[in-house]
């Protein structure tokens, strides 16, 4: 197993004391919060939270670890991933790291090689990262061109099934929305997705035919029931207006599913009013937005020889301050989209605090990658530490947001149920046989 920096009590009944919580992921606790951190005893019957009490109010016979006020957080939701394109990079990698090059490496590759069997090994080896990692809910995108829908959506399933004690697993269908006009195609990507609980997304590209496609969109969306996770505007191009149109959509066409829009980028790059109205519209029309820091940074306004002029990130704050859910998540791993990333949503809330600006203050941040995106992804009971609910915890030996953000955290302990988890990584040497060296 992992080193880590302190071994909770193998018991049914014990007490995490003196620790250090965000109180933006606790529910049901009142207390005094210092830079939106509480301390608290927490109390863990049978896999379950049975009480958060003041620190040193925990029953005196029950087995206790002192944390000495280190971190403790709920374990964490990564809400948009790819979890069918991961680890890629060694067999396909992006010559220029851009966002066409990125397009082409990953067609090539899943023309040639994602069978069932090698989608299957990628994503387990994913997975394995993720759950080591304290994460219990992903939502994943799955590239859904023929024939791949099949493939991967049958294959989604049944991972879904292997892993609901684990991590509880979303999928979507991710497809350029043009692809709709072959009207035989999108009945049978819709039914296939309805039949294996999930949701319908898509691509969406500014086009004289954008409003039809998206009212096209939600009309089969609302008709199987079906919620809406959209790839928008991931470009450095202020003409890009597709997130207006959705929201535009969703409104003409009354439509009462969820919606969440991701990336967004170009929205930071519009003038100030025209950015203003959009966000409004976002707001009016009750859509969820996740940021998606490290890959956005990484792909956006990249060009050769040239220093990037701007992070990549969508105008998060003003959303926010609109009354927009707002999250968020990993994207892309080890594949054409984004080199590296590991699926540790700590590494992304780190990364996310610099690059957003969640500091200064830190009171609510925490939020991003724990209550925000569960309740974006319909699982309120997850995602936050509060009496009653599942005992599956991340503890930490940072007290700190300064300690927690300046190292990796890499020592840290997860609880699934009360029981702690072995967080041995897999080896990449596991993929050889699929992806090379």
């Amino acid at each position: 197993m992992s080193y880590s920096f302190i071994s909770p009590p193998n018991a049914g009944r014990f007490v995490l004391s003196n620790a250090t919580l965000p109180a933006a992921a606790v529910a049901g606790y009142e207390a005094p919060a210092a830079e939106g951190l509480v301390r608290a005893d927490i109390v863990i019957a049978d896999g379950m939270i049975s009480a958060l009490l003041p620190p040193g109010e925990a029953p005196v016979e029950l087995a206790k670890s002192d944390l000495k006020e280190g971190m403790v957080w709920p374990c964490f939701t990564d809400m948009h991933t790819h979890l069918d394109k991961g680890h890629i990079w060694p067999r396909n990698a992006n010559p220029d790291g851009n966002f066409q090059g990125a397009l082409e490496a990953v067609r090539a590759d899943r023309e040639a090689h994602w069978s069932a069997g090698d989608v299957k090994k990628r994503m387990e080896f994913s997975l394995r990262c993720a759950y080591a990692h304290g994460t219990s809910l992903i939502r994943t995108h799955l590239d859904s061109l023929a024939p791949q829908h099949r493939i991967s959506f049958e294959l989604f399933a049944e991972m879904r099934d292997v892993w609901k004690d684990r991590i509880a697993l979303q999928a979507v269908a991710l497809f350029p929305l043009e692809n709709m006009a072959d009207t035989a195609y999108f009945a049978d990507l819709v039914g296939l997705v309805r039949k294996k609980g999930g949701l319908i997304g898509g691509v969406t590209r500014m086009s004289a035919d954008l409003e039809s496609q998206l009212d096209t969109l939600f009309k089969a969306a609302a008709d199987n029931g079906l919620d809406v996770d959209l790839h928008v505007d991931e470009t450095d191009d202020p003409a890009a207006e597709t997130l207006k149109a959705i929201a535009q959509a969703v409104l003409r066409n009354r439509f009462d599913g969820t919606v969440t829009a991701g990336h967004c980028c170009s929205l930071a790059r519009q003038d100030g009013e025209t950015a203003k109205r959009t966000v409004e519209l976002v707001a009016e029309a009750r859509l969820a937005i996740v940021s998606l820091p490290m890959c956005n940074l990484y792909l956006q306004d990249r060009y050769p020889g040239r220093t990037p002029r701007w992070r990549g990130v969508t105008l998060f704050h003003e959303l926010a301050a609109a009354g927009v859910a707002t999250a968020v998540a990993s994207d892309n791993t080890r594949d054409p989209f984004y080199a590296y990333g590991d699926l540790d949503p700590v590494e992304v809330f780190r990364e996310a605090v610099r690059m957003l600006h969640l500091d200064h203050p830190l009171d609510t941040a925490a939020r991003v990658v724990t209550t925000s995106p569960a309740d974006i992804l319909g699982r309120p009971d997850m995602g936050r530490i509060a009496v009653g609910t599942a005992a599956d915890l991340v503890l930490f030996s940072a007290r700190r947001w300064s300690e927690f953000l300046s190292r990796p955290q890499s020592d840290r302990v997860v609880l699934r149920r009360g029981k702690v988890i072995d967080r041995s990584l897999p080896d990449y040497r596991e993929l050889d046989s699929i992806v090379g060296a």
